[in-house]
């Protein structure tokens, strides 16, 4: 039983590592632009078949791929915020159907380009690290623990540390008197835009060798996101990680135990036990950021 509970505390921290780069991302463009990105996982989505398309096709280096990745789903962020979310400033609801769109043509583009069927892409390494006879932590999988913990501990660092960084934590908390001194809310748009979309592409990324790659394995990482953020509290991106551990815990060990349909049941009722006790979520507060 102790080795079970172990092997399921490992997988949990994978899941939460994952997880926590996308509500994260989510959280960051909610926070400066004030909208919410219902494409971020087809975000997702585009950060794995960009490693289908250049690793499993093309025989890049991993790495490589996944920095391509980055880069791409960063780039699919800049055209979103230029094209949608600009125009659409004054219209939250406009800015949330516009993605709603933009959901609909990443999907469609990637059934077109590499069909409907589920890929398997060949493991990065088949190295795994041996604590017991039972319990096992893939290699594959620390690289995704590894990246998450340097992603975020560097995103602190950025917003904590840089000017960029403290230009966006003003835009999220009053975007007017950010404004009014000399900073410009478009910069700061692009930049959380980029940096949003990029972590849910890297998290595609590094989880593409371990998942079967869809064109609709977006779907269930946006409905776990919202679930973290919600419950973590909206704008709070303490919140959104610490959330997201909590979630992976629960709903692995759940998974494990019981079953996968009854891990999902028991995250939503989490989430309506926290809307219910504290409508702003755990570390939320009734102001947007």
């Amino acid at each position: 039983m102790i080795e079970l509970l172990a092997q399921t505390g490992l997988n949990a921290v994978y899941a939460a590592s994952y997880i926590a780069l996308v509500a994260v991302g989510l959280v960051l463009i909610f926070g400066v632009m004030g909208v919410i990105n219902f494409a971020h996982g087809e975000l997702f989505m585009a950060g794995a078949y960009t490693v289908v398309a250049l690793y499993a096709s093309r025989d890049v280096p991993f790495i490589l791929a996944v920095a391509a990745g980055l880069v791409f789903v960063g780039g699919l962020g800049l055209f979103m915020e230029r094209t949608m979310f600009r125009p659409l400033r004054d219209n939250p609801l406009g800015g949330l159907v516009a993605s709603i769109g933009f959901l609909m043509i990443l999907q469609a583009a990637a059934a077109m380009g590499f069909g409907v069927r589920k890929e398997h892409i060949p493991p990065v390494t088949q190295q795994v690290i041996e604590f017991s006879e039972k319990v096992r932590l893939p290699m594959a999988r620390l690289y995704v623990i590894v990246a998450a913990i340097v992603i975020l501990l560097a995103l602190w660092y950025f917003l904590k540390r840089t000017r960029f960084g403290w230009a966006l934590r003003a835009s999220a908390q009053d975007p007017e008197a950010a404004e009014l001194q000399g900073i410009s809310i478009n910069q700061t748009a692009r930049i959380a835009m980029f940096i949003g979309a990029a972590m849910a592409g890297i998290a595609g990324a590094l989880t593409a060798p371990l998942v079967s790659v869809n064109p609709h394995m977006g779907h269930s990482v946006i409905v776990t996101a919202f679930i973290v953020i919600i419950v973590g509290g909206v704008g709070s991106l303490e919140g959104a990680v610490l959330a997201s551990i909590a979630y992976a815990l629960v709903h692995t060990f759940v998974t494990t135990f019981w079953d996968g349909v009854i891990a999902d049941i028991v995250g939503l009722s989490l989430m309506l036990l926290v809307l219910i006790v504290r409508p702003t979520g755990l570390f939320g507060s009734a102001d947007r950021a």
